[in-house]
């Protein structure tokens, strides 16, 4: 299941991106509960108090709609240069670093980048991190080590009392000073490394996941309800891993070849 193409057709038995929503929505919520200062902008007599910032790596928009209704201000960074409309019309800043290495054939998946865009990247993130509140870390790329993102100088440059949530940290982690289920302060900064919220949600994460799994047995029966694989049906082929005794999965396939 965690290889259906990330289409719109997909969507509906799209694992991946169903169980984000709890992440992206309990991830939010446990960060504002963290931080030392209010996410909305507050007008009072004792004078105004200015929204907190929220910076989402990478942008899931389950976790920018959530801090927008709670009133951060919300940067989002993709390398995936389709996610900007979605990300602005959710009332986020898109984070643009040019140069992103996209290719069809991944399905909608974050692809390995470039040494150069990587330190372009890197330098954005570091710029925009010492000025953020929260920052929410989801960047994964499929069979591979999480990517470092905000490294331990980029957190060393965060306000004390700022909150980093790692979303990869089962992976390795997107922040390099992150610990794997564990919560840790360092330089003043809450880093907590949680990459299983869905089953701290497990009905409605349970009842999402059912979903996918029927949509996606429906494709492989016939209105006869016989089984046919149909190999014309682009997510019957993706998800096809081996047949005929050969791996036929693209991806798979470059995984064990390198």
């Amino acid at each position: 299941m965690d290889v259906i193409p990330r289409s719109t057709r997909g969507q509906a038995m799209d694992v991946l991106s169903s169980q984000a929503t709890v992440p992206g929505y309990k991830a939010v919520l446990e960060a504002a509960f963290k931080l030392p200062s209010f996410f909305p902008m507050f007008m009072t007599a004792a004078g105004t108090i200015r929204p907190a910032t929220v910076l989402v790596l990478v942008a899931g928009s389950q976790a920018i709609a959530i801090a927008r209704k709670l009133g951060a201000q919300v940067q989002a960074f993709d390398v995936r240069s389709a996610i900007k409309e979605e990300v602005m019309s959710l009332g986020a800043k898109f984070v643009e670093v040019e140069g992103a290495k996209e290719d069809a054939a991944a399905g909608g998946y974050a692809e390995e980048q470039t040494d150069e865009f990587k330190q372009k990247q890197q330098q954005a993130i570091n710029d925009h991190a010492a000025k953020a509140s929260v920052i929410i870390c989801n960047a994964q790329i499929p069979g591979r080590k999480a990517p470092l993102l905000p490294p331990k100088e980029a957190v060393a440059a965060m306000k004390p009392g700022s909150v980093i949530i790692d979303l990869a940290a089962s992976t390795g982690g997107n922040c390099e000073l992150t610990q794997d289920n564990k919560t840790v302060v360092e330089h003043g900064v809450t880093i907590i490394g949680q990459s299983n919220y869905p089953s701290l949600m497990p009905a409605d994460a349970s009842k999402m996941f059912g979903k996918n799994i029927l949509n996606f047995l429906e494709l492989l029966f016939n209105e006869e309800g016989e089984f046919k694989l149909n190999f014309d049906d682009d997510i019957i082929k993706e998800t096809c891993i081996t047949h005929g005794g050969e791996i036929i999965n693209e991806r798979v396939k470059s995984a064990i070849q390198s």
